[in-house]
């Protein structure tokens, strides 16, 4: 089965844009799990520009609340500083279900391409096993067709997943099957090396049934942006639902492909 988890950042941009406390990215996180989500996730940012620390506890605790999933996406190598005190210091206080170790640089607008393997592969190893010894599940962010994805096995981690941005504009332009070809590809190589295979970047209602359909056995997928845009019309609830919908109808498709 494929579980859904709704990333919260746009929800806390919008309230950071104009100060104060709304809209409640508590409120938010509690609506998505009501409406079937089986997980939330956040990516805190050193400049904390979404999500801020008091976030990361206040839906941490929602989650263990709940027994669902808390992710945590982070870059390992980001320096604490004031009002971020560290992927790992606020991994060991919530304790998350999983972590996504992303490679980000301090001013990058999004998450926008996997790790080097064979220039970060070495230095992932001991922070992997740090977070491990958390009891966390630990995911890396891996471009598709990254002919060293089998590496984040040798660092230590229990999935990848894989940045589908590329894939979603390839759809958008109606020239998917090359970019769905390559996903699937990855993640069987993937999962051959003993691997968890995730998703996330850019995915929709509009590309997610043709992705999990295509692309073998994906245990998870993360989505903020597109769901939190198209909930501006719909209504977070209703959008949330819909979502539930495409991953359950993929239940028995993707691990066939």
């Amino acid at each position: 089965m494929t579980a859904l988890s709704v990333n919260l950042n746009k929800i806390a941009v919008l309230r950071n844009s104009r100060g104060g406390t709304q809209p409640d990215v508590l409120r938010a996180g509690i609506a998505c799990l009501d409406a079937g989500a089986h997980g939330l996730t956040v990516h805190p940012r050193p400049d904390a520009r979404h999500i801020r620390e008091d976030d990361v506890h206040a839906l941490g605790a929602l989650c263990h609340s709940r027994g669902v999933e808390f992710n945590i996406e982070g870059n390992p190598f980001a320096s604490p500083r004031p009002g971020y005190p560290g992927l790992l210091a606020l991994c060991q206080a919530v304790r998350p279900a999983q972590i996504t170790l992303v490679p980000d640089g301090d001013g990058q607008l999004t998450s926008d391409h996997g790790f080097d393997f064979a220039r970060d592969g070495e230095a992932l190893r001991p922070l992997v096993a740090m977070y491990r010894q958390l009891g966390c599940r630990v995911s890396v962010f891996v471009d598709v067709g990254d002919p060293l994805v089998e590496h984040a096995a040798r660092a230590g981690a229990d999935r990848v997943e894989l940045y589908t941005g590329p894939f979603a504009e390839a759809c958008a332009s109606g020239h998917a099957a090359a970019a769905l070809r390559s996903a699937a590809e990855t993640a069987r190589r993937a999962q051959a090396a003993g691997l968890g295979v995730n998703a996330g970047h850019d995915l929709s209602q509009t590309n997610l049934a043709e992705f999990l359909a295509t692309v073998p056995g994906v245990l998870e997928v993360s989505i903020g942006h597109a769901l939190i845009g198209e909930a501006l019309y719909a209504g977070l609830d209703p959008t949330v639902r819909a979502y539930r919908r495409i991953v359950d109808a993929a239940v028995g498709h993707s691990v066939s492909a």
